[in-house]
């Protein structure tokens, strides 16, 4: 590791761990990054004096090497958050995790039997194959509870048909959840699976904290973060990568390195290859997809908008997809304690309707949606902002499995650069298997045989959404 010169795009979790662990190793490292923060979707940004995370960015892990290294960033300012979160459904919260009693009461006892009946049926006469989402979901769950509990918000955020969206994805990130472990944990409240964690830590000062005091020690250990810094090129000679070019802050430069770790997304990856990958290769880069958020912060002039840390929102009435309170994570996120930090999720695809909406018409729309669903009035919303992330979520479509299946083949003949993180390797994941990937591939530099595509498949690292 003394020797090598390693080249990082992305300063995510995923690239920010990667780069921790070399310089910690004696690696001189330099990280690219385009925008002009670092963290990626996780980071916190400040408006007005307030701070918001771009949606709802807990840390929970069951890594001991994670927790150490989240503990050694922030030995004073990691607090632990108990969950409070509901669904909103038809004008109902219900409880999530999901409490029996809550649920009977507000379905009213006769829906409760029929869905109920539903599951019988489903577990009596199952879909004989498991295609996709709308499969898995109803033989664990009956129809009637996918198509409350699950089906709306699901082609909300993803905006596909169940029928469309893989099984894999069920099979990730809702496995060990089933109606027999819903039962248990509403009559019990142990909550064992991962699925329904009742705790979790968070920094004091936002998800971006964690980010800033990873940077902190790469610099202190003679690494470069340079931001503004977006990739372009990816030089390569057959199947070793040579360097790559980037537009930093306008002009053009050149990174050489001996290993390269990117966390960048794997579609754009490949297609900034020169010479060009193969037009197979190409082909399934242009048909993995991803879905887009549109996020809105909100200031308002009450104290106690909502008690939740975040609300799933269901149903078509309402177009936002999730409510977030940053009040609630931690006091300090607010600067002002008469107010409290709200954020609105709508998730979209790039480029469409939505997504070119100007920014006021997005946040009179998120006053509206606020007021209609009754947690606050719009004139009580001092003041909004508007972000809109591209390539948020890695879609599981239909042929999601055989398309990467093209592009791991081909890079799995790279002799020096390893994909890491949420993009990197086009997975819905969460932050402590991003940190994981890149942390196993800077290990790797060091003479360890990592599989990163195995790393946290145990399901009970990944939490679900309903």
């Amino acid at each position: 590791m003394n020797n090598a010169n390693i080249v990082i795009i992305g300063a995510g979790p995923a690239g920010l761990a990667a780069g921790y662990e070399c310089v910690k190793k004696g690696g001189r490292v330099t990280i690219l990054e385009q925008s002009d923060k670092i963290g990626g979707l996780a980071r916190t940004e400040i408006f007005n004096g307030s701070r918001f995370d771009i949606g709802p960015h807990r840390f929970f892990t069951k890594s001991d090497h994670i927790k150490a290294l989240w503990r050694e960033i922030l030995p004073n300012d990691f607090l632990e958050v108990h969950r409070l979160t509901h669904i909103y459904y038809q004008g109902q919260l219900f409880q999530y995790p999901l409490n029996l009693l809550n649920v009977v009461s507000g379905l009213g006892l006769w829906e409760s039997l029929r869905t109920l009946g539903s599951y019988l049926r489903a577990k009596i006469f199952p879909s004989r194959e498991e295609k996709n989402f709308e499969e898995w979901v109803t033989n664990r769950f009956g129809a009637r509870l996918f198509n409350r509990f699950f089906k709306t918000y699901t082609e909300k955020v993803w905006g596909i048909s169940c029928r469309t969206l893989s099984a894999d994805w069920a099979d990730q990130r809702i496995q060990n959840l089933s109606v027999k472990t819903v039962l248990l944990n509403a009559l019990t409240r142990r909550h064992e699976t991962r699925t329904l964690i009742n705790a979790f830590h968070y920094p004091r000062l936002g998800s971006g904290m964690m980010w800033e005091g990873l940077k902190d020690v790469i610099e202190r250990h003679g690494g470069l973060v340079h931001k503004n810094s977006k990739c372009v090129r990816v030089r390569r000679e057959g199947t070793v990568v040579t360097g790559v070019d980037v537009l930093q802050d306008g002009r053009h430069a050149t990174h050489q390195g001996t290993a390269f770790i990117s966390s960048m997304p794997l579609t754009e990856l490949v297609r900034q290859m020169d010479p060009p990958p193969p037009a197979d290769v190409l082909e399934a880069a242009r048909r993995l997809r991803f879905r887009a958020l549109v996020f809105v912060g909100l200031i308002v002039k009450q104290e106690k908008v909502i008690k939740d840390n975040w609300i799933y929102i269901h149903g078509l009435d309402i177009q936002a997809g999730r409510l977030s309170n940053f009040s609630s994570w931690s006091p300090s996120m607010s600067m002002d304690p008469t107010r409290t930090n709200l954020g609105m999720e709508y998730f979209v695809n790039e480029g469409d309707e939505f997504w070119l909406k100007p920014d006021r018409d997005i946040v009179d729309l998120a006053k509206r949606e606020l007021h209609a669903m009754g947690f606050a009035d719009a004139h009580d919303v001092e003041d909004a902002f508007v972000i809109k992330q591209p390539k948020a979520y890695p879609t599981y479509d239909d042929d999601y499995r055989e398309n990467m299946a093209v592009i791991r083949r081909f890079m799995a003949d790279f002799k020096n650069i390893q994909t890491i993180g949420r993009n990197g390797m086009h997975r819905y994941n969460n932050m402590d298997h991003s940190m994981m990937t890149g942390i196993g591939a800077a290990q790797n530099l060091q003479g360890s045989h990592i599989d990163l595509w195995t790393i946290n498949e145990d399901p009970a690292y990944h939490e679900s959404t309903p």
